[in-house]
């Protein structure tokens, strides 16, 4: 069996009280991006809402309280620029993360993904 070599996972924080929202293990980093990727356009367009193709590895939903964070998500799924950044900062072996606020009620998520062990390089 092959062991993960990176990790992702959706947090989400109010300031003073911080939760997970579901990860996941995966064998390379493109597959860090794909689920990260899944996760931000899932959450994006989901606004709280049951979403029905779910699978067992997605993240719980969030609602959102504005369009800030639905946003800023979907752009940085979609824009190849932002990907193409997410992409070269795991392969240089840096964690990636990136975060999107809700203004109204001071809500933070976080997507990240990071490389966690030596074994099975891609």
């Amino acid at each position: 069996m092959m062991r993960a070599s990176y990790a992702a996972e959706v947090t989400v924080t109010d300031g003073q009280r911080f939760a997970s929202l579901g990860g996941v293990t995966v064998r390379n980093r493109r597959l860090v991006l794909l689920w990260l990727r899944r996760q931000a356009l899932r959450l994006a367009n989901g606004h709280g809402n049951a979403v029905r193709d779910a699978s067992p590895s997605d993240v719980r939903p969030v609602l959102f309280h504005s369009s800030d964070a639905p946003e800023g998500l979907r752009f940085w799924a979609t824009d190849r620029r932002s990907q193409d950044d997410a992409i070269r900062t795991l392969e240089a072996d840096f964690p990636l993360q990136f975060t999107v606020l809700d203004p109204t009620v001071g809500l933070g998520l976080t997507l990240a993904g990071w490389h966690t062990s030596p074994a099975d390089r891609p």
